[in-house]
């Protein structure tokens, strides 16, 4: 599954999964073609493995809950040089990570971030958005970076990520990855990506309480102590 100048550029897409059968034909139908969906099941209770198998996707289960730990699960399936995320819930579009995978295999970024942008008003609730906008602050204090969202969606080498070490797996683990890939000297960039509305309910920012918990987790991730700088995994011919 290696990029070359000839051929197109394929990736494996990770999306952490609980309980979207609902979305998953949307989202499914969304990846790129030529890419495999690993959708890691995190005990989901609404027959989401069964949609998601049932429509080429390679399945992984996840028992431990968290966001990370889903995360981390799909990181590990992964095969291919390139790897994406992406939320499961129909609020982003898989078919956007084409051109960001591209940019990351052209070498103009080592981790590129999918900035949210509401489709229109009430998208993004307003507690979820002061969280973000203070999580962003703080990552500005601790790194340099002066990005505006720490979302889902991101595409990254997958031998670079695995170097990371990354330990968080609750709500943390994007910030993680973003902390750790800054201390490392990586290039990270954003991008603008539309921000839909979700199917079903949040399981963080739906509410007040998973959106500061999630704060919460992400603090902590901050509080860590600045690790040595490492180099990025070699680029990717496109």
């Amino acid at each position: 599954m290696t990029p070359s100048a000839s051929g197109p550029l394929r990736a494996d897409l990770v999306l952490p999964c609980l309980d979207e059968a609902e979305a998953l034909p949307w989202v499914l139908a969304r990846v790129p073609s030529g890419w495999r969906a690993i959708v890691v099941d995190n005990g989901s209770a609404d027959g989401s493995a069964d949609i998601a198998r049932s429509l080429g996707a390679t399945v992984v289960h996840e028992a431990r809950r968290g966001f990370g730990a889903a995360c981390h699960a799909g990181l590990l399936a992964a095969r291919a040089e390139l790897v994406c995320f992406c939320d499961c819930d129909a609020s982003m579009d898989p078919g956007l990570l084409a051109p960001m995978a591209r940019r990351v295999a052209a070498g103009e970024a080592d981790l590129l971030l999918g900035r949210r942008r509401p489709s229109r008003r009430g998208v993004w609730p307003a507690h979820a958005r002061a969280g973000n906008l203070a999580l962003a602050r703080m990552l500005r204090r601790r790194t340099g970076l002066r990005l505006h969202d720490l979302g889902p969606m991101r595409v990254a080498r997958r031998e670079a990520l695995l170097g990371l070490d990354l330990t968080d797996r609750r709500s943390g683990y994007p910030l993680q990855m973003v902390v750790r890939a800054s201390d490392a000297g990586w290039r990270v960039a954003e991008t603008d990506v539309p921000y839909l509305p979700r199917s079903g309910k949040s399981k963080v920012t739906g509410t007040w309480r998973g959106t500061w918990q999630a704060v919460r987790d992400m603090r902590r991730v901050l509080a860590e102590p600045p690790r040595s700088g490492r180099t990025p995994a070699e680029g990717i011919s496109a």
